[in-house]
């Protein structure tokens, strides 16, 4: 089996799609004699699924071949096939603590070393591989993959592998009580790829935690990484793939996907994994494959990093109207509207590239993953990477920020969070804290609450702020202010101070937790100043439109507007002649950006004007182009 070992670049990876229920003729139930013959049988001679070259992140066509010649093993159940019977069940979120991070070594050893490298200067690594021997030859030599580096905190175990895509078959962090009781969570894996499927199982035992599955009825549920991200309090977001592999029928491999309705997935989720929340985007029409991941990430309980597309090209419009849906629909943790922060997706450079509507590469800049202090991201070439690298680090203060190339993976249609999966610490030590917006207020202090919680409770908590260009922090004491929520002031400060502050817990127990955590070099900012609204004019103003968008528009349209205070107000859309059209909005306005819809398709082409009436205050207006 070439493994990469000696061609580091090797880029033998089939892009092929194929559809999910490929129906070959002998689709059957396997019968329970079979199950118990295969189940003994396979000690003695192995999976056999072996291929010259890796396998795409996608359904590979040497995969459907094979089966067609040799039925798939049916799943035999490792774990717990029943929920979880602690309170409070709760997914990690990703840039939580973690312990390891864990790596399938399958096919693209100068990416994996480089992963490998960073991390292991931030937590365990732990490296699934069948070639143990040449994995660590090519850690701890010149190459592709960088200098000769050190073994320090890098677990190699001997285990047979048919993939790189740990990030869809590997392992979820679930805790008891918030806090506690730490458990693996996996599910019924979406590729015939039975290696791949039992590691969960290897990084349970080796790290001697309990194993609960989704793989047997009424339980069972289809579900991949990528597919996947948790906001840390039972939040859950994903495309309607989820829907797409639960909705009973055949695999074209010979299995059977689960049977579930929309009702019984999110209940599935809640019992196993302590979901409330499970937001579902419609699939993007241009990634094959329909994961998340590969065009959004979760950057905090409230903040959304989006990919971004020229208006009109590749899967940008779905990607806005998805957008919008979130933002219209669901709230953050907090009870606020979720931060979006753009970044812009790169084309495919050279002859034949361009973006994926025009046959490019899926390039993305959201498939990163945290790893404790560090971010590794993927770059493939200069002209966006310094774009999105700034990106990270103003979202991300204070975090180490490497760019890894991807250039040799991308075509696969994966990158870094593809490639990754972490398990989080046994003791997680919570904080959570909604950051400050800016401020008028230069007479009051500047209330600090944050969620702080460990196993063992909080012995202390306390507040550190400065201002920006200062060395050094002051301390406040915090207190607790109600159950395991602690609290401090910030004193008023004078017009144009910029305030960077963070919060740190220290448990019963003695362990030491920060927030952000690359604190002191990472923290929360806000300014005190007077805030200015520009109306269309570009004039200081009490209230404004940001511009519409799409503009021109055809179907639901999204109309942002800012008041600088809470207001009664009334907005509206006027056709050409000045006669009203439709009236978005009437009632009470919030302070800051609120924002509102009209479905454009109900709307004959031609051009129009919102209108946004404020009491006592004055009228804004924005044009509108509807085609």
């Amino acid at each position: 089996m070439v493994s990469g070992f000696d061609d580091p670049e090797a880029t033998f990876c089939f892009e092929a799609e194929l559809p999910w229920q490929l129906k070959p003729e002998t689709m059957k139930p396997f019968l329970d004699l079979r199950l118990l013959f295969a189940a003994l049988l396979l000690p003695i001679i192995g999976w056999g699924q072996h291929f010259d070259a890796p396998l795409s992140h996608g359904i590979d066509p040497r995969e459907v071949e094979f089966y067609e010649a040799n039925p798939y093993l049916p799943h035999v159940s490792r774990g717990e096939t029943t929920p979880p019977e602690f309170d409070g069940l709760r997914t990690m979120a990703e840039w939580e603590e973690i312990e390891v991070l864990c790596v399938g070594w399958e096919g693209y050893s100068t990416i994996q070393k480089r992963i490998v490298v960073n991390a292991a200067q931030e937590c365990q690594v732990l490296i699934l591989t069948e070639s143990p021997n040449e994995v660590e030859n090519y850690i701890t030599s010149n190459n592709n993959g960088g200098s000769a580096a050190s073994m320090e905190n890098i677990t190699i175990i001997d285990t047979p592998m048919n993939t790189v895509w740990i990030r869809d078959y590997g392992p979820n962090t679930v805790y008891g009580n918030g806090v506690d009781d730490r458990i693996i969570v996996d599910w019924l894996y979406n590729r015939p790829r039975p290696d791949d499927d039992v590691a969960p199982q290897v990084i349970a035992d080796h790290m001697g935690i309990e194993l609960y599955e989704t793989t047997a009825e009424p339980w069972d549920l289809m579900n991949t990484g990528g597919n996947f991200m948790s906001d840390g309090f039972g939040t859950g977001f994903a495309s309607n793939l989820i829907g797409d592999e639960n909705n009973g029928g055949n695999t074209w491999w010979g299995t059977q996907f689960p049977d579930q309705s929309d009702e019984d997935i999110e209940n599935i989720l809640a019992e196993f994994m302590g979901l409330h929340t499970y937001i579902r985007m419609e699939n993007l029409p241009y990634d094959g494959i329909h994961h998340i991941d590969m065009h959004m990430k979760l950057l905090d309980e409230e903040t959304i990093l989006m990919a971004e597309y020229p208006e009109g090209v590749a899967d940008g419009p779905q990607i806005e109207a998805n957008l919008e849906y979130v933002l219209a629909n669901y709230s953050s943790v907090y009870g606020s509207p979720f931060d979006v922060v753009r970044i812009p997706s790169p084309p495919e450079p050279g002859w034949g590239g361009g973006y994926p509507d025009a046959g490019g590469d899926y390039m993305t800049y959201t498939n990163s993953v945290f790893v404790n202090n560090t971010i590794l991201l993927p770059t493939y070439y200069e002209q966006y990477d310094t774009t999105a690298i700034a990106i990270y680090e103003a979202a991300l203060p204070g975090y180490n920020v490497v760019g890894i190339d991807c250039n040799q993976i991308i075509s696969a249609s994966g990158a870094i969070h593809c490639i990754t999966h972490s398990v989080g610490v046994e003791d997680p030590l919570l904080i959570s804290h909604q950051p400050l917006d800016d401020t008028e207020d230069t007479a009051n202090p500047y209330g600090v609450e944050a969620l702080v919680q460990h196993r063992s409770g909080i012995a202390s908590a306390s507040l550190f702020w400065r201002l920006e260009g200062a060395s050094a922090y002051n301390v406040v004491a915090m207190t607790e202010s109600a159950e395991d929520m602690w609290s401090a002031d910030i004193p008023a400060q004078d017009q144009g101070s910029v305030i960077q502050y963070y919060v740190e817990g220290t448990s019963v127990s003695g362990k030491t937790q920060v927030r952000p955590m690359p604190a002191p070099e990472g923290y929360w900012q806000f300014e005190v100043g007077q805030i200015v609204i520009n109306g269309i004019d570009g004039i200081p103003s009490f209230a404004g439109f940001h511009p519409a968008f799409p503009n021109p528009a055809s179907s639901i349209t999204c109309v942002p507007v800012e008041l600088s205070r809470a207001a009664e107000g009334r907005i509206a859309l006027r056709d050409a002649a000045g006669r009203e059209v439709a009236v978005l909005y009437c009632g009470h306005l919030p302070m800051g950006v609120s924002k509102h819809f009209l479905d454009a398709a109900l709307l004959d082409a031609g051009a129009y004007v919102l209108t946004l009436e404020v009491a006592g205050q004055g009228l804004w207006s924005q044009r509108l182009m509807v085609r």
